[in-house]
């Protein structure tokens, strides 16, 4: 088939999708309320769903007053079971694939479970709707006549009791269909390859050759693999590798301290960014409008979603809103239930909405990744801002960063402690460590408040990295590529602690 007839082909196929989208947009109380109790009378003979009796659910309130919410602890017994082979546990489709799952770089792994319905209605069918809402708002995008350079976490799959598990990205792989391979670079093979350095050289051999259109990964590890082919190509830009590249579909991580970096790899004032929301777990919400900031929260993908307001999580009064009653501007901690067997799972990720018509979000951390060890609640959209901004001010480039509490002892006030690993650091660290804390301060008045005349915390205490510590660090615990993250914020010092002793 001529590249041009498949690119209006598929043009044609994405665009119709867009239909049922707006259907979500125009109805999203009555849609989120059909998915909770489709999701209920497809798992009432399970298991679960003969413990807390999900036939004669009829309401949300019944199921949010019957139901517990969890956390992947208190699920794990059920998902071992299901690991060993138990089927109907929690979902009554056979559960074969589990997603491996450390959310950073802890060492314990998660097994998340992922069914047939989560592949097909959630994992892939997002795939399609992230290219149907580009092409909606790109009437003139010539993406189908190249390929997409993905750059996913993806090893090897393992086989365990008739289960298989490994990485989302592997699991995806292993199931896409054929078509989607002859779309994408580099190959299913490369991209299934475990050692991270030496998979990094085989898709840069691979991708310089290809038209690439589209680029598609976590922007803290496409950025070492674009700087290395501009490396090993001596170009001086990404433009004069792939001439058609037009958009980068980027998630995991937050872009802000990227951003910079990328206006000067591909400097075309009209090449797009489009943000997505995913996990282990399922596919949340996709960008959709060029140059914005924010998600829309994707609704008819076989998940239900609550909140939880961050000022009552883990608390006595904590309460959990169905999406109907969540407000803007607002942090929340996310719940699901899923088409994988899912129920009222914390995901561990908070977001704050700009919009509830329709309902578009912003990520803004995870439930234990903020410090909130002096009552400062500094949480990791503050963090970014701030850096953001004083990048801007003194010149400097950040690679990674880690931050933890420097604990209060005797009549010694506390403080934060920041690892900061630059590509082009400032030129005066006191100056930068000044704006920093002037810029946490205005973006979070907890902190503002903790920090009036040393009340409770002095000055951030600022640690230049050595290069490559946070990589080195990576590789130690067997974390390089794809979906691995460095934590940013932490009321525990284990990390700092690790990273100190490295850096000397």
């Amino acid at each position: 088939m001529p590249i041009t007839l498949f690119n209006s082909i598929a043009s044609w196929l994405l665009k119709k999708r867009y239909h049922q989208i707006e259907l979500f947009l125009k109805y999203p109380e009555e849609v989120q309320d059909e998915v909770l109790h489709q999701l209920l009378s497809f798992a009432e003979d399970t298991e679960m769903g003969r413990k807390y009796d999900f036939e004669s659910i009829a309401s949300y309130e019944t199921f949010a007053e019957r139901v517990p919410i969890v956390s992947y602890e208190e699920v794990e017994p059920m998902i071992e079971r299901s690991r060993r082979g138990e089927q109907n546990i929690f979902w009554p489709t056979t559960i074969k694939w589990f997603a491996k799952s450390s959310g950073t770089t802890n060492a314990k792994s998660k097994f998340i479970p992922v069914s047939s319905e989560a592949l097909e209605d959630c994992h892939y069918k997002s795939s399609k709707d992230l290219l149907c809402l580009y092409l909606n708002n790109n009437e003139n995008s010539q993406l189908f006549t190249g390929k997409s350079l993905r750059l996913g976490g993806s090893k090897e799959l393992y086989q365990d009791n008739g289960t298989v598990f490994g990485d989302l990205s592997a699991i995806l792989i292993d199931n896409m269909p054929f078509w989607a391979e002859l779309s994408s670079t580099p190959s299913n093979k490369v991209s299934l390859m475990s050692e991270w350095e030496t998979k990094l050289q085989a898709i840069i051999r691979e991708s310089v050759q290809e038209n690439v259109t589209s680029l598609a990964g976590v922007p803290s590890w496409m950025l070492v693999l674009l700087n290395n082919v501009l490396e090993q190509t001596g170009k001086e830009h990404l433009f004069t590798v792939w001439e058609n590249l037009e958009v980068y579909f980027h998630g995991g991580v937050s872009f802000n301290p990227y951003k910079d970096q990328y206006s000067r790899l591909l400097p075309r004032k009209n090449f797009n960014y489009y943000e997505i929301y995913n996990a282990s777990e399922g596919f949340f919400a996709i960008q959709d409008r060029n140059n914005a900031d924010d998600l829309l929260l994707m609704l008819d993908y076989g998940i239900f979603y609550e909140f939880i307001p961050m000022e009552t999580y883990g608390t006595s009064e904590q309460i959990t809103l169905p999406l109907w009653n969540v407000k803007v501007d607002r942090n929340y901690a996310v719940i699901i239930t899923t088409n994988a067997g899912l129920w009222r799972y914390k995901i561990g990720d908070t977001v704050r909405f700009t919009s509830t018509n329709p309902y578009r979000i912003k990520i803004t951390g995870r439930t234990k990744h903020h410090i909130n060890v002096f009552g400062e609640e500094l949480i990791i959209e503050n963090a970014e801002e701030a850096l953001k901004t004083i990048c801007k001010k003194t010149g400097s480039e950040i690679k990674d960063y880690t931050v933890a509490p420097i604990f209060m002892e005797g009549k010694e006030k506390g403080a934060h402690e920041w690892i900061i690993e630059f590509r082009k650091a400032p030129e005066e660290l006191a100056y930068f460590t000044e704006i920093l804390d002037n810029a946490l301060k205005s973006l979070n008045s907890d902190y503002e408040a903790k920090r009036y005349n040393n009340i409770t915390l002095k000055l951030p205490k600022v640690h230049i990295a050595r290069e490559n510590l946070f990589y080195d660090w990576l590789k130690s615990k067997d974390k390089l590529g794809g979906q691995h993250k460095i934590p940013r914020l932490s009321n525990k010092r284990d990390y700092i602690e690790e990273l100190l002793q490295m850096n000397k």
